[in-house]
């Protein structure tokens, strides 16, 4: 019994994983749309979205770009989060898996 909560739990934290990757998928190519000007900024719909994302994932990547050398223009705090995560859902998989 205590084997199947351990899978739910791990179940829910990759869930939660992937939300978040795909949260800065989206975030990513909004301000892709926004910097090529494929999308106007003053699209007042992307730009609530892309403030919303961004006040979520902030609080997650503010501990990353502390850590990180400045790069200028490129933030790569996102690609390091995502890589974080993959890791993070293979090392829940493989805990699921073991037992």
């Amino acid at each position: 019994m205590a084997m199947q909560g351990l899978a739910v739990l791990i179940d829910i934290l990759v869930m939660i994983t992937q939300v978040l990757v795909m949260l800065i998928i989206v975030q990513f190519l909004i301000g892709l749309a926004f910097a090529f000007n494929v999308v106007s900024p003053s699209n007042e719909f992307l730009r609530q979205v892309y403030d919303s994302i961004d006040r979520l994932l902030t609080p997650v990547l503010r501990p990353i770009r502390n850590i990180m050398p400045n790069t200028g223009a490129i933030d790569f705090s996102p690609l390091v989060l995502i890589l974080g995560l993959q890791i993070l859902i293979r090392v829940l998989d493989g805990i699921q898996r073991s037992y």
